[in-house]
């Protein structure tokens, strides 16, 4: 996807700009290619963007680490504010106070706006947090000859902390 000048945005029909896309993100490892439609509006001082979008990706499960695929099915919308200064090097101290109506994406009125960067920090903020193959997943199971998940040890330490069990006063 190309960047969307932000100027010529501003000249357009309706001051709008629809772009369709199937296709693989750079750096986001999906199954299949994000496909949707991303809308960027422009509304004198701000872009408002409205995407849906859908893929699969593989994760891994938090409790018996088997590999499952997952479908990300999104309907987003955003408000990034356009300032002269949006993007530009950052001056201040490094630590600071920052008000809660700071918070806010900007972007600077002359510049672009990277859709493709856009779609994957939000595909990258829809990707669940709490990774699990099933609500119901018992986790890793042992099997009655490998004995319970704490007495499996490694091998290569047995000998040291047999010295250091003699060692300790009973």
């Amino acid at each position: 996807m190309e960047a969307i000048y932000i100027p010529r945005l501003a000249k357009a029909h309706e001051q709008t700009e629809t772009v369709e896309f199937q296709q693989f993100i750079q750096d986001l490892e999906t199954l299949t290619p994000v496909r949707g439609r991303l809308q960027v509006k422009h509304g004198g001082n701000y872009l408002e963007v409205t995407a849906q979008a859908e893929t699969i990706v593989t994760l891994t499960c938090y409790r018996c680490l088997q590999q499952y695929n997952h479908r990300l099915k999104m309907h987003l919308t955003e408000i990034i504010c356009l300032d002269e200064t949006g993007n530009g090097p950052d001056d201040g101290p490094l630590e600071r106070e920052i008000a809660l109506e700071e918070l806010v994406e900007t972007l600077s009125s002359q510049g672009t706006f990277d859709p493709e960067a856009w779609l994957y920090e939000q595909i990258c903020l829809e990707i669940p947090s709490r990774q699990l193959c099933d609500t119901d997943c018992p986790g890793i199971e042992f099997s009655p000859g490998q004995g319970s998940p704490l007495s499996v040890g490694d091998r290569r330490w047995a000998a040291a902390l047999e010295q250091l069990k003699k060692q300790l006063p009973s």
